[in-house]
This record gives C-alpha cells, structure tokens and sequence, in this order.
C-alpha cells in the first residue's frame, strides 16, 4: 500500500540550507566588519544548534533565535556590530539564497499525482515563506507549516496538530514523515504515532533512533510503499 499522506521536512531534506546558511553568513559577518568570517562561523555554529535544540525543547521561539545568536556571538568574540542588524541580514540572505536539492522538483511533481503533500518545518516564517516562494514549490503542498508562524516545533505533537486540521485529519496509518533531522523530524513522527523515513544521503549514524524507512535519495520515496503493522 502507497502512503496517501506525506509530511516533508525543509531545510535538508528538500533545499540545500548549507549553502544558504554559508553564503548568509559570510556576508553578515563581513557588513559587521570581520576580515575573514570563517573565524567566527565555530562559534556561531555551537550557538546555532544550542538555541535551536532549544527551540526542539519548546524552551525558545524560532523567532527568538534570529537576534539572539548574533548577541551570543558579540558577546563571545571581539564582534562590535548591532545583532539586530546582522540578525536581519542574516535571516535576509537564509531566504534569498540557496536552492532546491536536485531532483526534488521531479519527485515532488510526481509524488503530487498520488499523495496529498504538506510541509511541516521547524524556522523562522520569513526565512522559509522567502524560500518556499523563490523555489516554486508552494502549489505541491495542500498545508504549509512553520514552527515561527504557529509558535510550536517539531518534535513536539502540537504542530503536528495543527497540520493534520489543515489536511481534514488524514489517516495516521498512511501518513509519513520524511526528514532528514533525527531529533525534530524522525523523533516528531514518533512522538505522532505516524511512519517515519529519515533522508540519510551522507551515510550518518542513526545512534539508536528507530525510523519506519531510511533512503539515501529522494527519488526512492516514488516507490516507498507502506509496511503493514502487526495491527493492520
């Protein structure tokens, strides 16, 4: 049996924030004045994943972390700059910049012929709004969730909530979660009783998660089909 519901993840999954997040970054940092921002980006990055592990804990707001990691940042390193400022231009260039992993177009274009499709992501709503709207991608799905707009993430069961009411509550047991992040996507889909299929295309260690699926490419998702339960 096919999957009649499909929830993706964004960033990673989908679109390459890698590059996005490296292009943004460089140029935040040197409109603040630093002569090589690559000395910076360790610092930023530990502060980065902290506040959004808060965010996962439901301790922080996506919307919070758009300030706060360039105040963290100043505050740890010889930074003088204005963290609203560069908050701003950072989040600025998340959206402006980056594109579609390839062949995630074609898959979803096909996907859409048999499955109702819906976003769920965890980010600020102007980064992933920008985005979503650049790429072309927002007629494929029939409910968009930002964890910044509705003010829950990933992995937490509330905005889970809030995209099966926009989906007319679609049956869980043909519903899958597909994602690349092990701690909001996979462990989201879990704490929601629904199938999970982790987006691994650098071969990395699950470290004991249990998902439904694991693909290495996004085109295997064609052919994914549903592995009854034992209560089927």
């Amino acid at each position: 049996m096919k999957y009649t519901t499909l929830l993706f993840d964004l960033d990673h999954t989908l679109f390459d924030s890698a590059v996005a997040e490296a292009v943004a970054f460089d140029d935040t940092l040197r409109s603040a004045g630093a002569q090589d921002p690559s000395d910076y980006y360790p610092t930023f990055e530990a502060i980065n994943t902290d506040l959004w592990s808060k965010v996962e804990q439901g301790v922080l707001s996506p919307n919070e972390v758009r300030h706060l990691r360039f105040e963290m940042l100043i505050d740890a390193t010889d930074l003088t700059a204005d963290p609203v400022e560069m908050g701003n231009r950072y989040v600025w260039g998340l959206g402006n910049n980056g594109e579609l992993y390839e062949g995630a177009m074609e898959v979803l274009d096909t996907l859409a012929t048999s499955a109702t499709l819906a976003l769920i992501t965890n980010g600020i709503g102007e980064v992933q709004r920008t985005r979503i709207d650049r790429v072309g991608i927002e007629h494929f799905f029939d409910a968009i969730v930002i964890s910044g707009e509705v003010g829950t993430a990933k992995p937490g069961t509330e905005i889970f909530d809030i995209a099966f009411e926009h989906l007319g509550t679609p049956d869980k047991a043909t519903t899958l979660m597909i994602g690349d992040n092990l701690g909001s996507d996979i462990r989201g889909g879990i704490n929601y009783a629904i199938d999970t299929c982790w987006y691994n295309p650098d071969l990395r260690s699950s470290g004991g998660v249990s998902m439904t699926h694991e693909i290495t490419n996004l085109s295997a998702l064609v052919e994914l089909e549903r592995t009854p339960h034992e209560s089927d």
